[in-house]
């Protein structure tokens, strides 16, 4: 008894921590998404002749979350836009991490 006593306590504490991390995970692969995309963009620019913002399409990238990229000019700036596709990205780390809204979008800007 005293032995299953303790497993149950133990489970109790690691199986919510378990779960939060998780999540978190979700938020780290929205974020890595959005590096990929970046890192697309900036090769894309690399051949010579290319001025216009590229789609999706343009970049030939395979990513887990559905992306956007808007902006019309890329001399000024362009945001990628990275929706986690599971909506489990935990609202206080959204709260707590710099391009992130509470509608599971996770913003960043390219100057």
């Amino acid at each position: 008894m005293v032995v299953i006593a303790i497993i149950a306590i133990l489970a109790a504490i690691a199986i919510p921590n378990y779960m939060q991390m998780r999540n978190k995970g979700y938020c780290s692969e929205a974020e890595t998404d959005a590096d990929h995309i970046a890192a697309a963009i900036a090769d894309y620019f690399g051949t010579p002749g290319r001025t216009e913002v590229p789609t999706m399409a343009d970049l030939k990238i395979t990513l887990l979350n559905h992306a956007d990229i808007l902006g019309t000019d890329p001399n000024v700036s362009m945001t990628i836009q990275v929706t986690d596709r599971m909506s489990r990205c935990p609202v206080n780390y959204q709260n707590a991490h710099s391009g992130w809204d509470s509608n599971f979008v996770y913003s960043r800007t390219i100057d």
